[in-house]
């Protein structure tokens, strides 16, 4: 099983579309896309930049997408002890989220302070985590304990069909779909890593025995169609300047 994460084009938050850049950085998405084989199924965020986004794509390839209104961008927001900002639940200075042990943890993450003074945002995750499995158990993927029961049967050479799915969304919902596929805390996800609008991140089962699978990251944000496109990584929720090698 493979689900690849594609983040929207560079926004325009207040008028949830796309920026002339983000969309020039859709056309560039698409042609890669284009490139695709067998994918599965397509699945999309209702929010109209990740709509906007994945309809480069979609003309490109002939395809329509399913929509999931728990594919949203996870905005639940929260006060920043710090900053004062009322906003998304992340983006909080290191100087304090960094002196937190829970923030570390995979399930202490929920005894924090700050993510439970939204009371919306713990089921929320939680809701998201659900759909996600929701959809990987229609492609007989069942899960169990931390990892996912295979249900569909080898063929006779041994080998095991392999699905691809593509999921247009957000940052902050991507990471919450990573933590529960991987096994962190959402902070960490949140905090430590990037994703630059319309870039690629794809996970994988690995699947060595007794039909156990267990997803791991082959690709994490890779923008390498805007740099053969000669389009500048965005900074869209980066606080320094992307690597545009």
């Amino acid at each position: 099983m493979r689900i690849i994460f594609i983040r929207h084009g560079d926004p325009d938050y207040e008028n949830d579309c796309l920026t002339k850049k983000g969309e020039r950085e859709a056309g560039l998405l698409a042609n890669r896309v284009a490139k695709w084989e067998n994918i599965s199924q397509f699945y999309c965020s209702p929010l109209g930049r990740a709509k906007q986004t994945a309809s480069y794509s979609l003309a490109a390839v002939g395809r329509e997408a399913v929509t999931y209104d728990w594919m949203k961008e996870f905005m639940y927001k929260i006060e920043d002890p710090t900053t004062g900002r009322h906003g998304v639940p992340w983006d909080f200075m290191p100087e304090y989220w960094t002196n937190i042990p829970e923030m570390y943890d995979k399930k202490d993450w929920r005894k924090t302070d700050i993510y439970r003074s939204n009371p919306d945002l713990i089921p929320a995750y939680d809701e998201v985590c659900a759909g996600l499995d929701g959809i990987l158990a229609s492609y007989g993927y069942e899960r169990e304990n931390n990892c996912y029961k295979n249900n569909n049967p080898a063929a006779e050479d041994g080998t095991v069909k392999q699905d691809t799915i593509v999921i247009f969304c957000h940052l902050g919902v991507t990471c919450v779909m990573m933590s529960h596929l991987l096994g962190f805390s959402p902070a960490l996800l949140f905090h430590d890593f990037y994703l630059a609008p319309t870039s690629v991140t794809v996970l994988a089962t690995e699947e060595r025995r007794d039909n156990i699978a267990h997803f791991r990251a082959q690709v994490i944000g890779d923008t390498y169609h805007l740099l053969q496109g000669g389009e500048p990584v965005s900074a869209a929720g980066y606080f320094t300047d992307p690597f545009q090698g």
